[in-house]
């Protein structure tokens, strides 16, 4: 049997196995969020998605050069509703890195202090706080007075909820005493009384219920009439903040005693811990008492207490480095399989779906599980031994299901016991089921693939469906169902159609459309004009748009960055196209595209079909040049610096944090295209390399000079 990446150790992964798996989580997480942000549609348990997010990561540690610029570890929130006005958030709003074992708190604590160059003894303490299962929400205070309300949305913008904020009794409406400027952050949520309540008056006016307290908080929050949300019984916990005029405190624990002194609620069960054994003595009184709190948290949150630390410590891309998220274990509950579906998306994977005798789980009815791939539903391991004490898993069985939230779980167990006498082995298609050409799988890949690829409906409606996206084209009244819709009745086969539309069909088109079911002439010309408005589109919306395999929205982003026009990069492409010569090696030596990549953005472009309907879409735009960021006067910007040996006065991250700050591009090995080389004792093979190619080289004194941190 094929090797199995999906389930196969880590530690076991070869490099090549590594890209591909690197590739196949990048691909699924962003389905995921796609799914559960934009489209109210979870495709997987939380539980789940943490456990992918951790085997990325893991991956990611052990083949830090194989880190893909679309890494889920990248990506924060969803983008902000149109509905909504948008705020961009003046200090970005991130999410938190997740750990689930005791080792993983350690590990945090030994990475802090690795980073910041401290003894294994030096004190060093960080608060503990309940993680509240709510939204996120900013608060924006002038002068004392609450002026804005927004969602966390993609860390970059979110939503405007000012009006719904107000009327929150837990936020106040002016502050006494507090900075001029001062944005306070926390979470929004419903307790477990208000929220058994509010499904009680859902009941009596037969409208549906809410399916647990974080979706009815989400909702009400976001709703567009505040009476709406102003009916609703929300709370709020203020636990951190964003943008202030001037410090609130030198410590955390003091900055959130600050924060109740401005009247404001703050978690009473929030402590001060030295040491993570002491954190995770606090995790353990915490999730004794979860069941009694009389809301939902799903685990406990450590910062490093100190915010000098906190400040050199800094952020990765999503997440800070001083905090990490202790989240509680899954939970478990049996029911029957009643059926496999099988679901094909628009890269042609066939992905199975359990369909369940709808069974609640912690407050949630569930009816759908995901079942991975057909090696999973076989019960075999990724070297082709028998998993689940040698229980495949079949229609009809009495199945455990695994969830740690409020989507779709997946199936852990197998009750043999139970399993019905004529209930036969699951027999994974080997045919599309959406236009049955063969389905084929490659070796080392996980997922069978329909090779249908442009004549399967499938695929050529979720890469239209993709198009439209928030995150690319975003075009308002143009979502799934209208996609759908337009590819059936044939007015839209590729993206070129959609600006075509009005044009293919003439003065009809309107009266057409307008006639249809749900359709009015009003919004059939909102259609029209939001299409046009989306003619002029940013180079990285327009590559992400596209749907490249493996070229996620992040990649697409930094891709535009460093091809700056759209003409310079498809000229570039053609250049690489026979995957040798110098584009081609410009293209591997960007930071983050790795062969696998590399080599589907040239094929793409290479493929006449494809080719084809790519020009045809780009003759209907008018792609803007990529924004570069504003390093005036930096003395690095734009070069390629490699830093090599022992630094003594920074750790290794804090001198790449600085070099990318400054405009620099970072790489771990020296090439012709490096232009400085910073060298500490212990250089080795990479000065060697260096002097030869005539690689102008500094110590660290030397750069600290160069960057004015001297």
């Amino acid at each position: 049997m094929a090797t199995d990446t999906a389930q196969q150790a880590v530690e076991e992964l070869s490099q090549a196995q590594a890209k591909a798996e690197l590739a196949r989580l990048a691909d699924l997480l962003a389905r995921a969020d796609r799914a559960y942000h934009v489209d109210d549609a979870p495709i997987m348990a939380d539980s789940d998605y943490d456990s992918l997010v951790r085997r990325n990561e893991a991956i990611e540690d052990r083949f830090p050069d194989l880190k893909r610029p679309d890494s889920p570890s990248d990506r924060v929130g969803f983008t902000a509703a149109e509905a909504f006005g948008k705020v961009t958030h003046a200090v970005r709003m991130l999410s938190l890195g997740n750990a689930f074992e005791a080792e993983e708190i350690k590990d945090f604590d030994a990475r802090i202090r690795r980073y910041l160059g401290m003894a294994d003894d030096a004190p060093l303490t960080y608060t503990s706080e309940p993680k509240i299962d709510g939204l996120s929400l900013s608060l924006r205070y002038e002068q004392g007075k609450l002026v804005q309300a927004a969602t966390r949305g993609d860390g970059a913008v979110g939503e405007n909820v000012t009006a719904n904020a107000r009327t929150i009794d837990d936020i106040p409406r002016t502050l006494q005493d507090a900075p001029e400027v001062l944005e306070v952050r926390g979470e929004v949520y419903m307790a477990h009384a208000d929220f058994e309540a509010l499904n009680a008056r859902q009941a009596e006016k037969s409208d549906k219920p809410f399916a647990n307290p974080r979706n009815a908080a989400a909702g009400s929050l976001r709703q567009l009439d505040p009476k709406v949300t102003a009916r609703r019984p929300l709370k709020f916990f203020a636990y951190a903040w964003g943008q202030h005029s001037e410090p609130l405190a030198d410590t955390q624990m003091q900055a959130i005693d600050r924060l109740a002194n401005l009247g404001f609620q703050t978690n009473p069960l929030t402590e001060l811990c030295d040491g993570p054994q002491e954190m995770l003595t606090h995790y353990a009184r915490i999730e004794q008492k979860r069941a009694d709190l009389g809301y939902d948290i799903d685990g406990v949150v450590y910062k490093v207490n100190d915010l000098g630390l906190q400040h050199r410590l800094g952020y990765r891309s999503t997440t800070p480095r001083w905090a990490i998220a202790h989240k509680f274990p899954a939970e478990l509950a049996w029911t029957r399989l009643d059926g496999i579906d099988i679901q094909v998306g628009r890269t042609g994977a066939l992905s199975p779906v359990a369909r369940l005798q709808p069974v609640t789980v912690g407050g949630v009815v569930v009816s759908n599980a995901t079942l991975h791939n057909e090696d999973y539903i076989a019960g075999f391991d990724s070297k082709g031994n028998d998993i689940r004490d040698g229980k495949d898993i079949r229609i009809g069985d009495w199945v455990q299901i695994y969830r740690a939230g409020d989507v779709i779980p997946k199936v852990a167990d197998v009750d043999l016991s139970k399993r019905p006498k004529d209930a036969q082995p699951y027999e994974f298609p080997h045919h599309c089921p959406d236009c049955g050409s063969e389905a084929i799988r490659e070796e080392g890949d996980a997922v069978r693939r329909c090779t249908g690829g442009l004549i399967c409906p499938a695929q050529a409606v979720e890469k239209l469906k993709h198009f439209v996206s928030r995150a690319a084209f975003d075009i308002e009244g143009l979502g799934a169902k209208q996609v759908e819709q337009f590819y059936r009745d044939g007015w839209i086969k590729e993206p070129a159609d959609i600006f075509t539309l009005k044009d293919r069909y003439g003065p009809g088109c309107l009266t057409q459309l307008k006639n249809r079911d749900g359709w009015g002439e009003k919004s059939a010309q909102n259609l029209f004009d939001a299409i046009d408005e989306r003619r002029v589109i940013p180079f990285g919306r327009l590559l992400f748009a596209l749907g490249i395999r493996h070229v996620g929205e992040a990649a697409s982003n930094m891709l535009a960055r460093v091809y700056g026009t759209w003409a310079d990069f498809t000229a570039a492409m053609d250049d690489a196209a026979a995957m040798d010569g110098p584009e081609w090696e410009r293209l591997l030596g960007i930071d983050g595209v790795g062969t696998v990549m590399a080599q589907s953005l040239v094929t793409t472009f290479a493929q006449s079909q494809e080719r084809d309907s790519i020009d045809r879409l780009v003759g209907h735009l008018d792609v803007q040049d990529a924004e570069r960021p504003d390093t005036s006067g930096s003395p690095v910007a734009g070069l390629t610096v490699v830093f090599t040996g022992t630094l003594e006065k920074m750790t290794r991250a804090e001198a790449k944090a600085r070099a990318e700050a400054l405009g620099a591009k970072v790489s771990g090995s020296v090439s012709a295209k490096t232009d400085l080389l910073v060298a500490g004792p212990g250089a080795g093979s990479k000065a060697k390399k260096a002097t030869e190619l005539g690689i102008e080289t500094l110590d660290e004194d030397g750069w600290l000079r160069l960057v004015g941190d001297a």
